[in-house]
C-alpha cells in the first residue's frame, strides 16, 4: 500500500472489497456520441469506478471495436483536453480513470497533464504503453497531483517483476487477462485466474483482471479469485452499434447482478 495511505481510487475499491463486494470498472471511450451518457449509465447500473478512454492514433493493445470507437472519435473531434473538461463536468458520485497512451501524456508534458486529471476532478490513470522501468517520472508527477497511477502486469511477468508492479501501482492492480489486444471471446482464457492468484498472493492492493472478460458469466469466473473486472469491448460495442447509454446500462446492470451472485 501507498505509504500515505490509499488514494480515492484505491479506498473505494478496498471499501467495496471489505463488504464483500466485487468490483466493477467499465471502460467508455471518450468523444464518442452519448459517451457522457453512458458514463453515467454505468455509474447508475452498479459500476465502481469507470475508465474513460483518451482515443489515440496509434494504439497497440486495443483490438477491432476500441480502435473503432477511438477512429470515430477522433473523426468527430475528440481532443485529450476535451474529454479531460467533459469528465470533470461529470457527477456519478464515484471514482474516473483515464486510460491513454504515454505519448498523450508527454505531449502535454507529464506534470501538467497530471495536474489536468487531478483538477477535472480524476481518480486514476492508466497509461497503457508505459512500463515500469520507465514510469518513474510520470507516477512521480501523478503522486504529486493525487492521481493514481494504475499498472498493467501480464501473465508473462515473472514473480519478481508482479512484486516490483505491485509496490508502485495506485488504485488497482490491472491484471491482463490474456496475451494479445483487448476484446470479446467466447471464453475466459485460463491465464485470468491464473494471473488474479499470482497477484493476489503478492498484494494487497485491489486486483482486477481485464482484458478478454466479455461477458457476465466471464466476470463471474475471473471474480471467483480476482477483487473484480474491468469490462471494456463488450460496453463499448454498445455505443457503436446504437444502443446508446441506456444500452451500456443495461449491460453493465447484468454485470453486475453476475457478480453479486459470485459474491454470495
Amino acid at each position: 500500500m501507498n505509504e500515505a495511505g490509499p488514494g480515492r481510487l484505491e479506498a473505494c475499491l478496498r471499501a467495496a472489497r471489505a463488504r464483500g463486494r466485487k468490483c466493477l470498472v467499465p471502460y467508455v471511450t471518450g468523444g464518442l456520441a452519448d459517451w457522457e451518457a453512458a458514463v453515467e449509465a454505468a455509474a447508475a447500473a452498479g459500476a465502481d469506478a469507470v475508465e474513460i478512454g483518451i482515443p489515440f492514433s496509434d494504439p497497440v493493445i486495443d483490438g477491432p471495436v476500441i480502435q473503432e470507437a477511438g477512429d470515430r472519435a477522433l473523426a468527430a473531434g475528440a481532443t485529450p483536453a476535451g474529454i479531460v473538461a467533459a469528465a470533470a463536468g461529470l457527477d456519478v458520485g464515484l471514482p474516473l480513470v483515464i486510460m491513454t497512451y504515454y505519448n498523450i501524456a508527454h505531449r502535454m508534458g507529464i506534470t501538467r497533464f497530471a495536474s489536468s486529471l487531478a483538477s477535472a476532478g480524476v481518480a486514476g490513470a492508466i497509461l497503457a504503453d508505459l512500463p515500469l522501468e520507465e514510469a518513474g517520472p510520470w507516477a512521480t508527477a501523478a503522486d504529486e497531483a493525487g492521481v493514481e497511477t494504475v499498472l498493467l502486469a501480464a501473465p508473462t511477468a515473472s514473480a519478481e517483476r508482479l512484486e516490483a508492479i505491485c509496490a508502485r501501482a495506485r488504485g488497482f492492480v490491472y491484471a491482463v487477462g490474456l496475451l494479445g489486444v483487448t476484446g470479446e471471446r467466447a471464453t475466459l482464457a485460463a491465464s485470468a485466474v491464473v494471473i488474479a492468484r499470482r497477484l493476489k498472493d503478492v498484494t494487497d492492493v485491489p486486483v482486477l483482471v481485464g482484458v478478454g472478460v466479455s461477458t457476465p458469466a466471464q466476470a463471474a469466473e475471473a471474480a471467483t479469485v480476482a477483487d473484480g473486472v474491468v469490462v471494456g469491448s463488450a460496453v463499448v460495442r454498445r455505443l457503436l452499434e446504437g444502443g446508446g447509454a441506456e444500452g451500456v446500462g443495461d449491460f453493465v446492470a447484468s454485470v453486475r447482478r453476475a457478480l453479486d451472485g459470485a459474491a454470495t
